[in-house]
């Protein structure tokens, strides 16, 4: 066979990832606290982008590029330079500025205060200008520091302690608190690591549990709440009874308790309730940690022809322009050539790129909200009983996406209904068969029908899994044992045995 080159042409296509296109996936899947600092540190480093002031609007558009707002006061400055003094009809405030008469240098308290131009996003650029001073000063500045556990504790030791040694002794036990406050370390091991004996480790322990919060350096649950109940005079010998054996209350054989603890069902109960009134890990209130507000990206709320309303929150929209005024002007200069004029394009291409990127992010979500509030119209009127079973390639054949965009446009977004706050992959849930042929439930559905099920039931008549799985049925939904025991767990409902035991209890109690 002979061989022999030739040249032919071909066409083809493929899909290029490229830092733009990565960035506008990566837009479309952050949170509205996450976007607003992305955008400032946008703005920050691109002279053609500007912070639109909040005027008041609703709308949920975006603006582009051509709708920029031109800077009038740039625009006529610019114009006046080199021939000011040539023109007739300068504004005396043109001429103030050139002749040096503004005052505001010599009398600072009398000169105007700025204001800065978007005060909503202070909190991430504090070097705005008009930000660092006036009404509008960051009220974090004043803030005092976040005590940790250990500052509390060892604000407290000098007063109780005062021999070097013993303040030794009680800086090793703090440095052995977890953040829970209990002490991981053993007696023995600080004893020997310190050359003190263990009696004196004790005494400083037994001194150390005296200090608030209640309950801080016990070695175990049982201690914890020993501890607190002491300080509140309340530990009496049925209650140290009661405190040996938690692990029968958590099997609730309340029986057996009160055999053991010599107390009748009454105060059996009692001392349940004191109980749950205990702080089972006293040193959870210290902890430090980032509280992050949920802010909802959509507003669904009733209209008028019967329907629903799908808006996007005007609160998490980001408002940033591109001056395309500044942008000409600055390109008209003549000196402006090589790196600069690249520079300026460069900006310009981005600046453009984020607004557009932004009006498309807005009406994704728009598209996958409003799909969302179309399939789950009867959860909206009639609550989570009539939830439907969603996922995600339904709403994205529906609206002609496909489902990994659908799946981050649905991430860490919520929506505020007239039914309360929800994130919007609460709306997607697995899909149960139907007993009888018809339409299939959603899990979240029948959890609330377990759920329902149980809170309904007497003290005579607990109903078990299998009872559960029986009346599940006769209502049109097929379930397995096991998956009725893996939806009781995952809502932290008890078994048949303990539900009954507790019932029983509650039910004599209400008796007396």
């Amino acid at each position: 066979m002979a061989l022999s080159a030739s040249l032919f042409l071909r066409q083809s296509q493929s899909l290029v990832m490229t830092p733009q296109l990565m960035q506008s996936i990566q837009l479309l899947q952050m949170t509205h606290f996450e976007l607003n600092q992305f955008i400032a540190q946008e703005v920050e480093k691109n002279p053609l982008l500007e912070f639109s002031a909040g005027n008041g609007e609703t709308s949920g558009d975006m603006p582009d590029a051509g709708d920029s707002a031109p800077v009038e006061e740039f625009s006529a400055a610019t114009d006046a330079e080199g021939d000011w003094f040539d023109n007739g009809s300068a504004q005396p405030e043109q001429l103030s500025e050139r002749l040096d008469g503004d005052f505001e240098n010599v009398f600072q308290d009398d000169s105007p205060q700025k204001r800065p131009d978007a005060p909503e996003l202070l909190s991430q650029w504090k070097s705005m200008p008009g930000g660092e001073a006036g009404e509008a000063y960051d009220l974090d500045d004043f803030v005092a520091g976040i005590v940790t556990l250990r500052e509390h504790l060892g604000q407290q030791i000098p007063f109780l302690l005062a021999r070097p040694a013993d303040l030794l002794i009680a800086q090793h036990l703090t440095d052995q608190l977890d953040d829970n406050g209990y002490l991981q370390g053993e007696i023995g091991d600080v004893a020997e690591r310190l050359g003190a004996s263990s009696t004196e480790v004790e005494r400083i322990l037994a001194v150390l549990q005296t200090l608030d919060p209640p309950g801080v350096y016990a070695r175990s649950l049982s201690e914890c709440l020993s501890i607190q109940l002491q300080q509140k005079d309340r530990l009496d010998p049925a209650m140290q009874a009661l405190l040996q054996h938690l692990e029968l209350l958590a099997k609730r054989d309340f029986a057996t308790l009160r055999k053991l603890c010599g107390v009748d069902d009454e105060d059996l109960v009692d001392m349940l309730a004191e109980i749950r009134g205990l702080n089972p890990r006293p040193g959870t209130a210290f902890q430090s940690g980032s509280i992050e507000t949920v802010v909802p990206d959509i507003v669904v709320r009733a209209s008028n022809d019967g329907g629903w309303a799908v808006e996007l929150n005007p609160d998490t929209l980001p408002r940033v322009l591109v001056n395309q005024t500044y942008f000409q002007t600055v390109s008209k200069k003549p000196v402006r050539q090589g790196e600069d004029q690249n520079f300026l394009s460069e900006c310009l291409q981005t600046a453009n790129w984020l607004t557009r990127s932004l009006d498309q992010r807005a009406k994704t979500i728009m598209k996958v909200a409003t799909e969302i509030v179309r399939q789950q119209d009867a959860f909206l009127v009639h609550g989570v009983a009539h939830l439907r079973p969603l996922n995600l390639k339904t709403v994205a054949d529906a609206i002609k996406m496909h489902e990994s965009t659908v799946s981050r446009v649905t991430s860490n977004k919520y929506m505020l209904t007239p039914r309360g706050l929800f994130e919007l992959k609460y709306f997607f849930t697995v899909s149960i068969n139907s007993a009888e042929g018809g339409d299939s439930h959603s899990a979240e559905a029948v959890r609330h029908r377990i759920r329902m099920l149980i809170e309904k039931e007497s003290p005579d008549a607990v109903l078990s899994d299998d009872d559960i799985v029986l009346s599940l049925k006769n209502g049109g939904v097929e379930l397995a044992r096991r998956t009725v025991a893996k939806y009781r767990e995952a809502m932290n409902i008890p078994s048949s045995v303990q539900r009954r035991r507790e019932k029983k209890a509650r039910a004599k109690l209400a008796a007396c």
